[in-house]
């Protein structure tokens, strides 16, 4: 009960953090401190999501599919396409951070890595699974703190789409593997 507990705080702290207008050091808090809380409560979301909606109702009890084309199909918003939508409201409502799901093997190529920093982050957290990536890029004349986190196959209903996609360039995604990352900035200037 007590790591669940701290993981509880943890995402609460991360939300408060999200929604505030300081800057992330504002408080004495390390940006990798910040990033690290905002990723648990995407990656808390997101699995359960996964998990609870998606693999049980398309993949478990097959009572409805998951699809690209949610609307025309009167289908599920697949996990990636909620996690965009999420991004990009996020993105409307505040510049004080910014995130996204990219992969070395994305099946929609806007999810590709377009800077370096992306590239050497989504291969390192590859070659080393539990690991985060971290560092300082400039883009735009801006520096950013950047971190790369693993996104991982949590459930069938990950690895069994990404392998039988049409337009996937890797099938052999597995449980447990990494199939991603996800890149948080923050502005340090």
């Amino acid at each position: 009960m007590g790591a669940k507990f701290t993981k509880i705080k943890a995402a609460i702290l991360g939300g408060a953090v999200a929604m505030s207008a300081m800057p992330a050091n504002a408080e004495g808090m390390e940006y990798e401190t910040v990033t690290d809380l905002l990723h648990l409560v995407m990656s808390s979301d997101r699995t359960v999501y996964t998990r609870m909606i998606v693999n049980r109702l398309a993949v478990q009890e097959k009572v409805i599919t998951a699809s690209e084309h949610f609307v025309d199909e009167k289908a599920l918003v697949l996990p990636a396409q909620m996690f965009r939508f999420g991004a990009e409201m996020v993105a409307e409502e505040t510049d004080e951070f910014s995130y996204s799901l990219l992969s070395l093997w994305p099946i929609n190529k806007q999810n590709a890595p377009t800077t370096p920093m992306e590239k050497e982050g989504l291969e390192y957290i590859s070659a080393n699974p539990g690991e985060n990536f971290y560092g300082e890029e400039e883009l735009g004349g801006t520096t950013y703190f950047t971190a790369v986190y693993p996104d991982v196959a949590v459930a069938e209903a990950c690895w069994s789409c990404h392998n039988n996609h049409k337009d996937t360039p890797k099938n052999d995604f597995e449980a447990g593997d990494v199939m991603g990352g996800v890149v948080i900035r923050i502005p340090m200037d």
